[in-house]
């Protein structure tokens, strides 16, 4: 007589075995375009680092990358996207330091963990910023920022990617060591902001340097402080906030994430893969060019650094009284 057997699937791979559902997802993966969510307009950074790696990336995992860039909300709306997304490996966000350690201590009402809500995948780049000026100010150096700030009311105008970027709280910081009033002007993203500095509309900028390279080796800009604690190699004409009298060092950083819940091998997968295109010579080369370095950190060091820069990040954005909501 036959019995009714009744067969639990193992969780094994193997002939003749059944594969877990997170196996056979990983297995499929890619199952078509991986879509890039860019929490920035077109133009900065965050948007340059992340074409630079999808290139890449779409030719080591041969499927296609679609950039969807999504501004607003000091990266969190693009951010949000992310997170409220499928853990299948097919949507992945640029994260950065604004969307991830300085957004959070901005928005009471952020409906995301930082940490929690993601899996961190890779540090990208990380690079120092720059200020830069149009050509046709006076402004030659931070003394005379510092001047002519002080011979307008209400200051001047300085502009930055957006509110509660970490270049907008370096001009908040700036203002309190030198005891200045100034105007912020946001924008919704670094490119925006650069356009308008350079036509005119606004004097001056914080910028994310990768983003301000090109314009000021063109000299469409003047550049007249960096953020890095020593001048740095590839533009060594440009001195530094401290040779100017002002304690300000300042590092902003550009990485890869995706929804919490992703499969371990589809993670690994892809930190493998991200690392071998930001080590590889000619990206090295081309992140020097941009005044950045590729980063170098497991998913799990990089998900205690977002915790860390988490817990940095927030008093400094309570004491400069900074907030959006």
């Amino acid at each position: 007589m036959l019995k009714n057997i009744t067969r639990r699937p193992l969780l094994l791979g193997g002939a003749g075995l059944i594969a877990s559902p997170a196996i056979v997802q990983a297995q499929n993966w890619p199952s078509g375009p991986i879509r890039l969510v860019v929490p920035f307009a077109p133009g900065g950074t965050t948007d340059l680092v992340a074409r630079l790696v999808a290139d890449q990336l779409a030719i080591r995992l041969n499927t296609p990358f679609v950039i969807e860039n999504r501004a607003g909300a000091t990266a969190t709306t693009g951010s949000q996207l992310v997170a409220d997304a499928a853990p299948d490996g097919q949507t992945l966000l640029m994260s950065n330091i604004a969307s991830h350690a300085i957004g959070p201590s901005l928005y009471r009402n952020l409906r995301y963990d930082a940490v929690r809500s993601f899996t961190h995948i890779a540090m990208v780049i990380t690079n120092p910023s720059v200020w830069v000026v149009n050509k046709n100010t006076p402004i030659q150096n931070l003394a005379d920022i510092v001047r002519l700030a002080r011979a307008q009311p209400g200051g001047m105008n300085m502009a930055s990617s957006g509110a509660g970027s970490s270049n907008h709280l370096m001009i908040v910081q700036f203002a309190r060591l030198m005891g200045i009033e100034y105007t912020h002007v946001p924008f919704r993203g670094a490119g925006p902001a650069m356009a308008a500095v350079i036509a005119g509309q606004v004097p001056m900028m914080s910028d994310s340097l990768p983003s301000a390279a090109a314009h000021i080796r063109s000299d469409v800009v003047r550049p007249i402080a960096m953020s890095s604690a020593q001048r740095h190699p590839s533009f060594p004409n440009v001195p530094t906030f401290r040779e100017q009298d002002v304690d300000l060092v300042s590092t902003t950083w550009f990485s890869l994430s995706g929804p919490a819940g992703m499969p371990p091998a589809i993670t690994e997968r892809l930190h493998r893969e991200t690392m071998a295109i930001i080590t590889a010579p000619a990206m090295r080369a081309r992140f020097a060019e941009l005044g950045g370095d590729p980063g170098d950190m497991t998913p799990e060091q990089f998900t205690q650094f977002v915790a860390t820069e988490l817990e940095r990040w927030r008093p400094i954005v309570q004491a400069s009284g900074a907030t959006v909501d």
